[in-house]
């Protein structure tokens, strides 16, 4: 490999994504973003190269991978949201699955080999036992999860006799910004506790709800475990550089392995804000497990990952200023 490695970022204007690409540009790698900007944002994108497509568009694939060669792939695009999935299965096995074949099958036509996948938790559905590492069973209880273990099921199966080599990182609760201020979690709608409770903050809502108090937990509501974004993104540095060197096919749980409680979090942002948050208390979600933490023991030990924001005030208080931007600009 001569000059900059090539990186491929898809869905590289999302949330995830558009911070993946600013670090890649920060470490000195050239870069190419794929999104369709339907959930993306343009102006997230930065100093990268944006194409505007579908990440299962021939054509469009078959463009970026004649133009210049490319070292690696990098797949943030697919569609994340639990009840949105449930509601439109199809939808997302055909974004999340078939069209990663398209992805994957013009890939490797094109000599490209390297692939890392944003994965999720979700995989594993109800667990049977808290830390979750990586050897527990997968049985996922939505389409989003089943579309995701669908796909690590395919790069399994495709690996032995193509040549892909892969890392497949399962990430608990993303979470989080940019400390510059200027990169952060914008979704239409937004689902995820922490920026929900920030708009609270922000007056942009009036109240947060606790969506049941009754789990088998010390407060009575959900223990999950939040991992920051920027640490998110230097996992997927240290997987890309471990692919370059030539090393086999991975996964990786992505998160703090610790647990923090609705209650909690929503104390905290109090602290961090300043501000009182209203909570309504409701009846429990269906499908939602008392505890989801992580044992990230492995990639620490394989690939020398080393969270930085390890405790909650320190992941609310990166996307509290994103947060007060957004507000500002709304």
């Amino acid at each position: 490999m001569t000059g900059r490695p090539h990186i491929l970022v898809v869905g590289g204007a999302g949330y995830i994504g558009s911070h993946m690409v600013k670090d890649l540009l920060r470490a000195g790698y050239a870069v190419t973003v794929l999104d369709d900007l339907s959930r993306g944002h343009r102006e997230m994108v930065g100093d990268a190269e944006l194409i505007e497509g579908d990440l299962g568009n021939t054509e469009i694939l078959r463009r970026i991978f004649r133009a210049q060669p490319v070292d690696a792939v990098m797949h943030f695009a697919a569609h994340s949201l639990v009840g949105e999935s449930v509601e439109k299965p199809l939808a997302y096995y055909r974004n999340n699955v078939a069209r990663t074949i398209e992805l994957l099958d013009s890939m490797l036509t094109h000599g490209v080999t390297r692939f890392i996948f944003s994965s999720t938790a979700a995989v594993y559905g109800e667990p049977n036992s808290v830390p979750i590492d990586e050897d527990h069973p997968c049985q996922p209880t939505n389409p989003y999860g089943a579309s995701k273990r669908a796909v690590e099921r395919l790069l399994a199966d495709c690996a032995p006799g193509s040549g892909l080599n892969y890392v497949s990182l399962r990430y608990f609760n993303a979470a989080g910004a940019d400390t510059s201020g200027t990169l952060g979690e914008r979704h239409r709608p937004e689902t995820h506790l922490i920026p929900l409770v920030l708009q609270v903050a922000t007056g942009q809502r009036d109240a947060i709800r606790i969506y049941g108090t009754d789990y088998p937990t010390p407060d009575g509501t959900c223990l999950r475990d939040y991992v920051h974004v920027s640490d998110l993104t230097q996992a997927h540095l240290l997987a890309l550089e471990s692919l370059i060197r030539g090393s086999g096919n991975a996964v990786y749980n992505l998160g703090n392995s610790k647990g923090y409680s609705v209650r909690e979090v929503i104390e905290a942002a109090r602290q961090v804000t300043g501000h009182d948050i209203p909570v309504i208390e409701a009846p429990r979600r269906a499908g939602d497990p008392a505890v989801l933490i992580a044992d990230s023991s492995r990639i620490r030990r394989v690939l020398g990952w080393r969270p930085v924001y390890e405790d909650l005030s320190s992941i609310i208080g990166t996307a509290w200023l994103w947060h007060q931007r957004e507000a500002r600009s709304a």
